[in-house]
């Protein structure tokens, strides 16, 4: 396979939903030399990019994927919509094209066709609307993948340190969180975590600091006991066994600069309790890592944005560094 005895790692780049713009952004990779040691392949509907094109007024070049060359240009593998796109506009009846481009990357990672995935917006109503259950990328490539466990983790640098915030929970309800903060979760959550940082960022038995689920991280049981019933149990094992844990913190004081300086990576028990914070600091430019998954998978760090599609005005930044995120993990795996 090219992933695999190819000189330039093959990544896939699914464009997610096509009213949003993700077709946009993907536009933006023609002509990045940075871009140049990696052999990008789009997934997506062919007519939708170059309609696209035309809008932005721009006129790419780019070629059709083929598995077994190399090329310095873009690569479009054709997935084809089931009914019109018109940017801007959502409909339900593109919901199943969209699924059917992330099940194609799956399948070529799965066969190690793709060195990595990077995945564009998609949106979670309209898939929904369409009556297909979907909670997101994440669950949806664990499910796919026949994985039980996975770890989301948003990544954002600056210039005095790199956050990385992992999560135990997901896209779930808040008043879901405190049931499924469990033991058994959360220490497979500290494992995956652990072991991917140091497989893929090559960071050796990583400082990770753990929030508290409940405000002031319990107050000793007067605000919530999930602090002394679960996780401090859960994080007492595993510092015993060699983990580098600091915790369970009150996540209000945690995310300052002198604390992040300290630490590898923070974990929050649940989506709004870390990643309002790396949004503050990075949004546009933070990118989204599945760990835990057999293949890598980075993703941009915002929504569809049905408002700016077709506008010229769309970002790439995230996509930009989510590609070479993609890139370094890959290159990392190789010579683990």
């Amino acid at each position: 396979m090219l992933a695999q005895n190819s000189t330039k790692q093959t990544i896939a780049i699914t464009y997610g939903e096509p009213a949003g713009i993700g077709p946009d952004i993907v536009l933006q990779l023609y002509n990045q030399p940075q871009f140049s040691d990696y052999k990008l392949v789009v997934i997506g509907d062919k007519n939708v990019i170059e309609q696209r094109a035309q809008r932005l007024g721009i006129t790419p070049q780019f070629e059709t994927y083929q598995e077994n060359t190399e090329t310095n240009a873009i690569q479009i593998l054709h997935v084809p919509a089931l009914t019109k796109v018109v940017a801007g506009q959502l409909n339900s009846e593109n919901s199943q094209h969209v699924l059917d481009c992330i099940n194609r990357a799956l399948k070529g990672c799965l066969e190690n066709e793709f060195a990595a995935l990077v995945t564009c917006p998609v949106h979670k109503g309209i898939i929904n609307d369409a009556g297909i259950a979907f909670t997101g990328h994440t669950e949806y490539l664990a499910d796919n993948s026949k994985i039980d466990k996975v770890v989301m983790m948003l990544c954002e640098n600056n210039s005095d340190f790199s956050l990385r915030v992992a999560l135990v929970t997901t896209h779930l309800p808040l008043a879901k969180v405190s049931e499924a903060i469990t033991y058994d979760e959360l220490e497979n959550t500290i494992k995956i975590l652990r072991q991917d940082l140091e497989n893929y960022f090559k960071i050796n038995n990583p400082i990770i600091y753990v929030c508290g689920l409940n405000p002031h991280a319990g107050e000793d049981g007067h605000l919530g006991t999930e602090e002394q019933r679960i996780i401090e149990p859960c994080l007492n094992h595993l510092k015993s066994q060699g983990y580098n844990l600091v915790g369970p913190l009150p996540a209000d004081t945690l995310f300052v600069p002198e604390k992040l300086k300290r630490a590898d990576a923070v974990l929050a028990m649940y989506h709004d309790q870390g990643l309002p914070m790396l949004k503050h600091l990075g949004f546009g430019q933070a990118i989204n890592v599945t760990l835990g998954l057999p293949f890598i998978r980075t993703s941009v760090d915002h929504g569809t944005a049905l408002e700016l599609a077709a506008s010229g005005k769309a970002s790439a930044k995230s996509l930009f560094n989510a590609i070479t995120l993609a890139a370094q993990m890959s290159h990392a795996r190789a010579i683990k």
